[in-house]
């Protein structure tokens, strides 16, 4: 298979440590592939004129779900589920209804329709992925356990701090920035 990159695409091999190009290669290749990833996510997301994070929701609402439970479940804060919710509301996939065990915890269930939307979406999205059409199913289970090594890998490994910039700051006369001493 011949690569064919332009040349800001060559530029930035040097950033992999060490300047190893086959990582470099890897990277790139993931970042195009989660971007088709993404792409048909949002076409999809138009298409049934659900919002992507609501999509997101969707699959994780196979019962009635606490609000809190999803927003765990969706690694975000309770106004962002808050927001999804209201937005599966507006569009008939989904109510909000008291936990029959504690009334004061709201549970979102999918609607008839939103389980409809549900399966719909899932399949149109399963049907379009790549290995099921590129690889045979040798090839696609050899994938799953490379994606199920390097996401347990990265489950087990914090992810690393931001870089820190140096503190600058910035001179009235010259509108030149400059690191601060401490």
């Amino acid at each position: 298979m011949t690569s064919h990159r332009g040349p800001t695409q060559e530029a930035t091999v040097s950033w992999c440590p060490g300047g190893d190009k086959l990582d470099q290669d890897i990277f790139d290749a993931m970042t195009e592939f989660i971007a088709h990833l993404i792409q048909r996510g949002e076409q999809l997301s138009q298409r049934y004129d659900v919002p992507v994070s609501a999509m997101k929701a969707l699959r994780r609402l196979d019962t009635p779900v606490a609000m809190k439970d999803l927003g765990q479940r969706l690694h975000c804060d309770p106004s962002f589920v808050t927001m999804i919710a209201d937005a599966l509301e507006q569009r008939g996939l989904a109510k909000r209804e008291s936990n029959p065990a504690d009334r004061r915890i709201k549970n979102l269930a999918l609607t008839d329709r939103g389980l409809e939307i549900k399966a719909a979406i899932e399949r149109e999205m399963l049907g379009q992925m790549p290995w099921t059409h590129a690889l045979d199913r040798s090839e696609r289970k050899q994938f799953l356990e490379l994606v199920r090594k390097l996401c347990k890998i990265m489950a087990a490994t914090p992810a690393a701090p931001a870089v820190s910039k140096p503190e600058t700051e910035v001179s009235g006369s010259t509108g030149v920035t400059s690191p601060v001493a401490h």
